[in-house]
Protein backbone atom coordinates (compact mmCIF):
# COMPACT_ATOMS: atom_id res chain seq x y z
CA UNK A 1 0.00 0.00 0.00
CA UNK A 2 1.52 3.80 -0.90
CA UNK A 3 2.26 5.52 2.15
CA UNK A 4 -0.15 7.82 3.55
CA UNK A 5 2.09 10.24 4.49
CA UNK A 6 3.83 10.28 1.17
CA UNK A 7 2.67 13.91 -0.66
CA UNK A 8 1.68 12.71 -4.41
CA UNK A 9 0.15 15.36 -6.24
CA UNK A 10 -1.36 14.44 -9.60
CA UNK A 11 -2.85 16.71 -12.44
CA UNK A 12 -3.80 16.40 -16.14
CA UNK A 13 -1.40 17.50 -19.12
CA UNK A 14 -3.13 18.92 -21.82
CA UNK A 15 -4.90 17.54 -24.50
CA UNK A 16 -3.17 18.59 -27.40
CA UNK A 17 -1.96 17.68 -31.02
CA UNK A 18 1.81 17.77 -30.54
CA UNK A 19 3.84 20.70 -30.61
CA UNK A 20 4.55 23.23 -33.92
CA UNK A 21 8.22 22.76 -32.93
CA UNK A 22 10.22 19.91 -31.83
CA UNK A 23 13.96 19.90 -31.03
CA UNK A 24 16.16 16.83 -29.58
CA UNK A 25 19.42 16.08 -29.70
CA UNK A 26 21.74 13.20 -28.56
CA UNK A 27 25.58 13.16 -27.83
CA UNK A 28 26.88 9.54 -29.34
CA UNK A 29 29.44 7.37 -27.41
CA UNK A 30 33.05 9.33 -28.69
CA UNK A 31 31.28 12.67 -27.77
CA UNK A 32 33.84 14.93 -25.43
CA UNK A 33 30.74 15.23 -22.82
CA UNK A 34 30.27 11.96 -23.81
CA UNK A 35 33.37 10.40 -22.80
CA UNK A 36 33.53 12.53 -19.83
CA UNK A 37 29.93 10.96 -18.31
CA UNK A 38 30.31 7.41 -18.88
CA UNK A 39 34.72 7.61 -17.26
CA UNK A 40 32.71 9.20 -14.06
CA UNK A 41 29.95 6.66 -14.13
CA UNK A 42 32.77 3.70 -14.88
CA UNK A 43 34.72 5.51 -11.76
CA UNK A 44 31.90 4.94 -9.37
CA UNK A 45 31.11 1.62 -10.36
CA UNK A 46 34.69 0.40 -9.97
CA UNK A 47 35.00 2.07 -6.53
CA UNK A 48 31.61 0.62 -6.16
CA UNK A 49 33.26 -3.15 -6.17
CA UNK A 50 36.59 -2.32 -4.99
CA UNK A 51 34.39 -1.03 -1.40
CA UNK A 52 32.55 -4.10 -1.46
CA UNK A 53 35.55 -6.81 -2.18
CA UNK A 54 37.47 -4.65 1.20
CA UNK A 55 34.94 -3.63 3.06
CA UNK A 56 32.12 -5.42 2.30
CA UNK A 57 30.05 -2.54 1.88
CA UNK A 58 29.99 0.29 -0.53
CA UNK A 59 31.34 3.19 1.04
CA UNK A 60 30.59 7.25 -0.04
CA UNK A 61 31.63 8.71 -2.77
CA UNK A 62 30.98 11.07 -5.30
CA UNK A 63 33.25 11.31 -8.42
CA UNK A 64 30.78 13.19 -10.77
CA UNK A 65 33.63 16.15 -11.50
CA UNK A 66 35.29 15.55 -15.30
CA UNK A 67 37.09 17.76 -17.55
CA UNK A 68 38.56 16.79 -20.68
CA UNK A 69 40.77 18.83 -22.17
CA UNK A 70 41.26 18.21 -25.98
CA UNK A 71 44.81 17.15 -27.86
CA UNK A 72 45.82 18.29 -30.85
CA UNK A 73 46.45 16.12 -34.15
CA UNK A 74 46.92 16.35 -37.58
CA UNK A 75 44.50 14.21 -39.32
CA UNK A 76 45.60 13.13 -43.18
CA UNK A 77 43.85 10.69 -45.50
CA UNK A 78 45.36 7.11 -44.73
CA UNK A 79 46.30 8.12 -41.43
CA UNK A 80 47.85 11.42 -39.60
CA UNK A 81 48.80 11.59 -35.92
CA UNK A 82 48.32 12.60 -32.86
CA UNK A 83 50.85 15.27 -31.82
CA UNK A 84 49.33 16.42 -27.85
CA UNK A 85 47.28 13.81 -25.96
CA UNK A 86 43.50 15.02 -24.83
CA UNK A 87 43.81 15.21 -21.14
CA UNK A 88 41.39 13.86 -18.24
CA UNK A 89 40.63 15.51 -14.91
CA UNK A 90 38.72 13.11 -12.86
CA UNK A 91 37.91 15.14 -9.72
CA UNK A 92 35.95 14.00 -6.51
CA UNK A 93 35.46 12.54 -3.20
CA UNK A 94 36.22 8.82 -2.30
CA UNK A 95 36.60 7.02 1.16
CA UNK A 96 40.99 6.02 1.42
CA UNK A 97 40.15 4.15 4.48
CA UNK A 98 38.36 1.66 6.18
CA UNK A 99 39.18 0.28 9.51
CA UNK A 100 42.78 1.88 9.55
CA UNK A 101 43.64 -0.16 5.67
CA UNK A 102 44.22 1.68 3.08
CA UNK A 103 42.68 1.70 0.36
CA UNK A 104 43.63 1.99 -4.02
CA UNK A 105 40.78 4.35 -4.79
CA UNK A 106 43.37 6.01 -7.61
CA UNK A 107 44.67 2.31 -9.27
CA UNK A 108 41.12 1.35 -9.30
CA UNK A 109 40.08 4.37 -11.04
CA UNK A 110 42.93 3.88 -13.20
CA UNK A 111 42.71 1.09 -14.86
CA UNK A 112 38.97 1.35 -14.38
CA UNK A 113 38.84 4.71 -16.98
CA UNK A 114 41.90 3.06 -19.23
CA UNK A 115 40.10 -0.16 -19.92
CA UNK A 116 36.79 1.98 -20.83
CA UNK A 117 38.59 4.19 -23.37
CA UNK A 118 40.12 0.87 -24.93
CA UNK A 119 37.09 -0.79 -25.18
CA UNK A 120 34.76 1.69 -26.51
CA UNK A 121 37.19 4.27 -28.79
CA UNK A 122 38.64 1.47 -30.97
CA UNK A 123 40.98 4.02 -32.79
CA UNK A 124 42.02 6.11 -29.76
CA UNK A 125 45.45 4.35 -27.79
CA UNK A 126 43.73 4.77 -24.28
CA UNK A 127 47.85 4.67 -22.91
CA UNK A 128 49.35 6.88 -25.67
CA UNK A 129 46.85 9.61 -26.33
CA UNK A 130 45.29 10.12 -22.83
CA UNK A 131 46.36 11.72 -19.79
CA UNK A 132 44.62 10.83 -16.43
CA UNK A 133 44.73 12.98 -13.72
CA UNK A 134 42.85 11.10 -10.59
CA UNK A 135 42.31 14.65 -8.16
CA UNK A 136 40.47 12.39 -5.59
CA UNK A 137 39.83 13.81 -1.82
CA UNK A 138 38.90 12.46 1.07
CA UNK A 139 34.95 12.36 2.09
CA UNK A 140 33.59 15.25 4.25
CA UNK A 141 33.05 13.40 7.59
CA UNK A 142 29.36 15.18 7.57
CA UNK A 143 28.45 13.33 4.38
CA UNK A 144 30.26 10.18 5.20
CA UNK A 145 28.15 10.51 8.48
CA UNK A 146 24.76 10.79 6.74
CA UNK A 147 25.89 7.92 4.45
CA UNK A 148 26.36 5.72 7.05
CA UNK A 149 22.84 6.73 8.98
CA UNK A 150 20.04 4.80 7.97
CA UNK A 151 16.15 5.21 8.88
CA UNK A 152 15.00 1.93 10.89
CA UNK A 153 14.63 -0.59 8.39
CA UNK A 154 17.72 0.20 6.47
CA UNK A 155 16.40 2.95 4.63
CA UNK A 156 19.28 5.29 3.27
CA UNK A 157 19.01 9.10 3.78
CA UNK A 158 19.40 11.60 1.30
CA UNK A 159 23.45 13.04 0.86
CA UNK A 160 21.37 16.18 -0.67
CA UNK A 161 18.55 18.32 -1.32
CA UNK A 162 17.97 17.69 -5.47
CA UNK A 163 15.01 17.64 -7.80
CA UNK A 164 14.76 14.16 -10.73
CA UNK A 165 12.46 14.45 -13.47
CA UNK A 166 11.08 11.81 -16.10
CA UNK A 167 8.63 11.48 -19.01
CA UNK A 168 7.31 8.84 -20.90
CA UNK A 169 6.76 7.98 -23.84
CA UNK A 170 9.48 8.90 -26.31
CA UNK A 171 7.65 10.98 -29.01
CA UNK A 172 8.77 9.34 -33.00
CA UNK A 173 11.85 12.01 -33.19
CA UNK A 174 13.21 11.58 -30.24
CA UNK A 175 13.40 7.75 -31.04
CA UNK A 176 14.64 8.30 -34.18
CA UNK A 177 17.02 10.15 -32.81
CA UNK A 178 18.76 7.95 -30.62
CA UNK A 179 18.14 5.36 -33.19
CA UNK A 180 20.34 7.00 -35.68
CA UNK A 181 23.09 7.21 -33.01
CA UNK A 182 22.82 3.54 -31.99
CA UNK A 183 23.15 2.29 -35.13
CA UNK A 184 25.71 4.13 -36.50
CA UNK A 185 27.63 3.43 -33.41
CA UNK A 186 26.81 -0.30 -33.45
CA UNK A 187 29.82 -3.22 -33.98
CA UNK A 188 28.17 -5.16 -37.04
CA UNK A 189 27.72 -1.29 -38.73
CA UNK A 190 31.21 -0.64 -38.14
CA UNK A 191 31.86 -4.03 -39.65
CA UNK A 192 30.79 -2.70 -43.02
CA UNK A 193 32.00 1.09 -42.20
CA UNK A 194 35.29 0.84 -40.74
CA UNK A 195 35.55 4.68 -41.57
CA UNK A 196 32.72 5.58 -38.71
CA UNK A 197 34.45 6.98 -35.40
CA UNK A 198 32.89 6.86 -31.92
CA UNK A 199 32.29 10.73 -32.08
CA UNK A 200 28.89 10.79 -33.69
CA UNK A 201 26.24 13.82 -32.65
CA UNK A 202 22.80 13.86 -33.43
CA UNK A 203 20.51 16.85 -33.96
CA UNK A 204 16.82 16.41 -34.68
CA UNK A 205 14.39 19.48 -35.12
CA UNK A 206 10.78 18.75 -36.61
CA UNK A 207 8.66 21.61 -37.88
CA UNK A 208 5.06 20.70 -38.49
CA UNK A 209 5.51 17.16 -39.95
CA UNK A 210 8.46 17.50 -41.65
CA UNK A 211 11.90 16.41 -40.00
CA UNK A 212 15.28 16.66 -40.71
CA UNK A 213 18.51 15.05 -38.89
CA UNK A 214 21.91 16.95 -38.43
CA UNK A 215 24.89 14.67 -37.74
CA UNK A 216 28.08 15.18 -36.80
CA UNK A 217 29.93 12.20 -37.59
CA UNK A 218 34.03 11.98 -37.21
CA UNK A 219 35.46 9.96 -40.06
CA UNK A 220 38.59 8.31 -39.45
CA UNK A 221 41.57 9.32 -41.97
CA UNK A 222 43.30 5.89 -42.00
CA UNK A 223 39.89 4.02 -43.57
CA UNK A 224 39.77 7.16 -46.06
CA UNK A 225 42.17 7.27 -48.79
CA UNK A 226 41.15 10.69 -50.88
CA UNK A 227 38.49 13.39 -51.01
CA UNK A 228 36.04 11.34 -53.25
CA UNK A 229 36.36 8.22 -51.27
CA UNK A 230 35.42 10.92 -48.04
CA UNK A 231 32.41 12.28 -49.89
CA UNK A 232 31.35 8.80 -51.18
CA UNK A 233 31.46 7.48 -47.95
CA UNK A 234 29.05 10.34 -46.22
CA UNK A 235 26.63 9.83 -48.61
CA UNK A 236 26.36 5.96 -47.90
CA UNK A 237 26.01 7.26 -44.33
CA UNK A 238 23.98 9.73 -44.89
CA UNK A 239 21.69 7.16 -46.49
CA UNK A 240 22.19 4.95 -43.68
CA UNK A 241 20.97 7.14 -40.60
CA UNK A 242 18.35 7.93 -43.40
CA UNK A 243 16.88 4.87 -43.20
CA UNK A 244 16.74 3.82 -39.77
CA UNK A 245 14.55 7.36 -39.03
CA UNK A 246 12.44 6.65 -41.52
CA UNK A 247 11.54 3.72 -39.58
CA UNK A 248 11.27 5.32 -36.64
CA UNK A 249 9.41 8.68 -38.12
CA UNK A 250 7.21 6.90 -40.51
CA UNK A 251 7.58 9.19 -43.06
CA UNK A 252 10.32 10.65 -45.32
CA UNK A 253 13.44 12.62 -43.48
CA UNK A 254 15.76 15.16 -44.36
CA UNK A 255 19.25 13.99 -42.89
CA UNK A 256 22.66 16.14 -43.34
CA UNK A 257 25.97 14.57 -42.77
CA UNK A 258 28.90 16.60 -41.45
CA UNK A 259 27.04 20.01 -42.88
CA UNK A 260 30.70 22.26 -42.09
CA UNK A 261 32.42 20.02 -44.93
CA UNK A 262 33.99 22.63 -47.19
CA UNK A 263 37.01 21.63 -49.13
CA UNK A 264 39.63 18.89 -48.49
CA UNK A 265 41.53 20.62 -46.46
CA UNK A 266 38.17 21.32 -44.33
CA UNK A 267 36.88 17.96 -43.97
CA UNK A 268 35.62 15.77 -40.56
CA UNK A 269 38.42 13.99 -40.70
CA UNK A 270 40.36 12.52 -37.51
CA UNK A 271 43.07 10.05 -36.02
CA UNK A 272 41.17 8.30 -33.45
CA UNK A 273 37.41 8.77 -34.20
CA UNK A 274 36.73 11.47 -31.21
CA UNK A 275 36.40 15.59 -31.90
CA UNK A 276 38.45 15.41 -28.61
CA UNK A 277 41.80 14.84 -30.45
CA UNK A 278 41.99 18.13 -31.11
CA UNK A 279 38.39 19.88 -32.26
CA UNK A 280 36.58 19.98 -28.47
CA UNK A 281 36.48 19.41 -24.92
CA UNK A 282 34.50 17.68 -23.02
CA UNK A 283 32.81 18.20 -19.25
CA UNK A 284 30.26 15.87 -17.01
CA UNK A 285 26.33 16.60 -16.70
CA UNK A 286 26.61 18.61 -20.22
CA UNK A 287 25.50 15.65 -22.66
CA UNK A 288 22.58 13.24 -22.52
CA UNK A 289 20.07 12.92 -19.92
CA UNK A 290 19.25 9.20 -18.41
CA UNK A 291 16.90 8.30 -21.17
CA UNK A 292 19.71 8.94 -23.67
CA UNK A 293 18.03 12.33 -25.15
CA UNK A 294 18.97 16.26 -24.57
CA UNK A 295 15.34 17.27 -24.67
CA UNK A 296 14.52 21.24 -24.04
CA UNK A 297 11.35 20.67 -25.01
CA UNK A 298 10.51 18.46 -22.32
CA UNK A 299 11.23 18.33 -18.47
CA UNK A 300 15.03 18.34 -17.83
CA UNK A 301 17.22 18.86 -14.96
CA UNK A 302 20.68 20.23 -14.88
CA UNK A 303 21.56 17.62 -11.98
CA UNK A 304 24.62 15.16 -13.01
CA UNK A 305 23.77 11.53 -12.95
CA UNK A 306 26.98 9.66 -13.79
CA UNK A 307 29.44 9.45 -11.05
CA UNK A 308 27.42 10.00 -8.02
CA UNK A 309 26.98 7.61 -5.55
CA UNK A 310 24.40 5.00 -6.32
CA UNK A 311 23.46 4.31 -2.76
CA UNK A 312 21.99 8.01 -1.07
CA UNK A 313 22.85 10.11 -3.54
CA UNK A 314 19.18 11.51 -4.96
CA UNK A 315 20.92 13.88 -7.90
CA UNK A 316 21.68 9.81 -9.42
CA UNK A 317 18.75 8.14 -7.45
CA UNK A 318 15.45 10.50 -8.43
CA UNK A 319 16.40 10.97 -11.67
CA UNK A 320 16.47 7.57 -12.43
CA UNK A 321 13.43 6.43 -10.36
CA UNK A 322 11.24 9.80 -12.43
CA UNK A 323 11.85 7.81 -15.62
CA UNK A 324 10.90 4.62 -14.18
CA UNK A 325 7.74 5.85 -12.46
CA UNK A 326 6.64 7.44 -16.08
CA UNK A 327 7.57 4.37 -17.86
CA UNK A 328 5.73 1.82 -15.85
CA UNK A 329 2.38 4.67 -15.44
CA UNK A 330 2.15 4.58 -19.06
CA UNK A 331 2.97 1.22 -19.57
CA UNK A 332 0.57 -0.28 -17.30
CA UNK A 333 -2.07 2.07 -16.54
CA UNK A 334 -4.03 1.78 -19.64
CA UNK A 335 -5.63 4.61 -19.78
CA UNK A 336 -2.85 6.66 -19.27
CA UNK A 337 -0.79 8.33 -22.87
CA UNK A 338 1.63 10.30 -21.46
CA UNK A 339 3.23 10.87 -18.35
CA UNK A 340 5.63 13.35 -16.71
CA UNK A 341 7.48 13.08 -13.41
CA UNK A 342 8.93 15.07 -10.92
CA UNK A 343 10.85 14.09 -7.40
CA UNK A 344 12.18 16.29 -5.03
CA UNK A 345 13.80 15.54 -2.03
CA UNK A 346 15.27 17.14 1.24
CA UNK A 347 18.77 16.27 2.55
CA UNK A 348 18.94 13.74 6.26
CA UNK A 349 15.39 12.40 5.27
CA UNK A 350 15.18 8.65 3.33
CA UNK A 351 15.13 8.68 -0.06
CA UNK A 352 12.26 6.53 -0.80
CA UNK A 353 10.02 9.78 0.98
CA UNK A 354 10.59 12.67 -1.28
CA UNK A 355 9.49 16.50 0.01
CA UNK A 356 7.19 16.34 -3.11
CA UNK A 357 6.17 13.72 -6.22
CA UNK A 358 4.65 15.83 -8.62
CA UNK A 359 2.97 14.02 -11.65
CA UNK A 360 1.52 15.02 -14.84
CA UNK A 361 -0.60 12.47 -16.95
CA UNK A 362 -2.12 12.68 -20.08
CA UNK A 363 -5.28 9.98 -20.03
CA UNK A 364 -7.70 8.75 -22.93
CA UNK A 365 -11.00 11.00 -23.09
CA UNK A 366 -13.01 9.95 -20.46
CA UNK A 367 -10.79 8.80 -17.99
CA UNK A 368 -10.57 10.59 -14.68
CA UNK A 369 -7.69 11.46 -12.48
CA UNK A 370 -9.33 10.12 -9.50
CA UNK A 371 -9.82 6.94 -10.82
CA UNK A 372 -6.46 6.79 -11.84
CA UNK A 373 -4.90 7.53 -8.65
CA UNK A 374 -4.75 4.10 -6.72
CA UNK A 375 -2.83 2.38 -9.38
CA UNK A 376 -0.73 5.64 -9.83
CA UNK A 377 0.37 5.79 -6.27
CA UNK A 378 0.96 2.21 -5.92
CA UNK A 379 3.96 2.21 -8.78
CA UNK A 380 4.92 5.26 -7.10
CA UNK A 381 5.25 3.42 -4.18
CA UNK A 382 6.99 0.85 -5.53
CA UNK A 383 9.42 2.46 -7.78
CA UNK A 384 10.91 4.90 -4.18
CA UNK A 385 11.08 1.33 -2.75
CA UNK A 386 13.17 -0.17 -5.55
CA UNK A 387 15.99 2.48 -5.02
CA UNK A 388 17.39 0.61 -2.37
CA UNK A 389 17.84 -1.80 -4.95
CA UNK A 390 19.60 0.42 -7.80
CA UNK A 391 22.99 -0.09 -6.57
CA UNK A 392 23.08 -3.52 -7.35
CA UNK A 393 20.99 -3.05 -10.35
CA UNK A 394 23.22 -1.11 -12.07
CA UNK A 395 26.46 -2.96 -11.39
CA UNK A 396 24.79 -5.96 -12.63
CA UNK A 397 23.71 -4.57 -15.70
CA UNK A 398 19.82 -5.07 -14.51
CA UNK A 399 19.41 -1.36 -15.11
CA UNK A 400 20.97 1.38 -16.67
CA UNK A 401 21.04 5.16 -17.80
CA UNK A 402 21.82 7.09 -20.93
CA UNK A 403 19.26 4.45 -22.25
CA UNK A 404 15.83 3.68 -24.22
CA UNK A 405 13.61 2.41 -22.80
CA UNK A 406 14.30 3.28 -19.31
CA UNK A 407 13.05 0.19 -17.20
CA UNK A 408 14.56 -3.26 -15.80
CA UNK A 409 14.81 -5.36 -18.19
CA UNK A 410 13.00 -7.65 -15.97
CA UNK A 411 10.01 -5.96 -16.74
CA UNK A 412 10.09 -6.71 -20.79
CA UNK A 413 10.38 -9.73 -22.67
CA UNK A 414 13.62 -11.36 -23.54
CA UNK A 415 13.49 -9.85 -27.03
CA UNK A 416 13.41 -6.00 -25.55
CA UNK A 417 15.41 -7.24 -22.85
CA UNK A 418 18.67 -8.40 -24.62
CA UNK A 419 18.37 -5.14 -26.98
CA UNK A 420 18.40 -2.90 -24.32
CA UNK A 421 21.57 -0.47 -24.12
CA UNK A 422 23.13 0.20 -20.84
CA UNK A 423 25.88 3.10 -20.04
Amino acid sequence: MPDPDLRIYIGSLPLRDAAAVEIVERKGTGHPDAICDALAETASQALCRLYRDRAGMILHHNVDKVLLRGGAARPAFGGGQVIEPIEIFLAGRATRRFRGADLPIEHCVEQACRSWLHNHLRYLDADAHVKLHKLLRPSSEALVELFARRQSGGIALANDTSCGVGYAPLSPLERAVYAVERHLNAPAVKAVHPEIGEDIKVMGVRRGRASRLTVALALVDAQIGTAEDYLAKKTALRDEAAAVAVECLGSEVTVDVNTADASPDGLYLTVTGTSAEAGDDGEVGRGNRTNGLITPHRPMTMECVAGKNPVNHVGKLYNLAAGLIAEDIVRTVGAVTAAECYLVSQIGQPIDQPQIVDLRVRSARGASVARLRPRIEEIVAAQLKRMGDFADDLLEGRLGFDCWPLRLPTEVDGADAAALPTH
